[in-house]
């Protein structure tokens, strides 16, 4: 690798909402987070006393219950790749629930 190539490293944290599943939304469950992809936000509401966002969080990527794996991949890890093909080191780090989609199905 030629050392005139800038090499940055840095940590990316990417937040992807899940939607409700099949149980919850039969129990009545209701939607307590909304993702603001462009603005890259997570915002949290009580429903217990009002509608309006009560918290809110950035991230470097944020995905909603709307976006595609491919999107996802995309966006938080073909530029890892890539740069692991190019010789360089690269982690992806998945944490969440069991069933909130971490794994990619190809």
């Amino acid at each position: 690798m030629s050392s005139s190539k800038k090499c940055t490293e840095s940590i990316k944290v990417v937040v992807r909402i899940r939607p409700l599943n099949t149980k919850e939304i039969e129990e009545g469950h209701k939607v307590v987070t909304t993702a603001n992809e462009v603005r890259r936000t997570i915002e949290t509401f009580d429903l217990a006393s009002s509608e309006q966002a009560s918290k809110t969080f950035s991230f470097d990527a944020v995905f909603s219950d709307k976006s595609t794996q491919k999107l996802v991949y995309d966006v938080c890890a073909a530029p890892v790749v890539q740069s692991v093909l190019q010789g360089y080191n690269g982690t992806i780090f998945c944490y969440g629930q069991t069933g909130a989609g971490k794994v990619c199905y190809s």
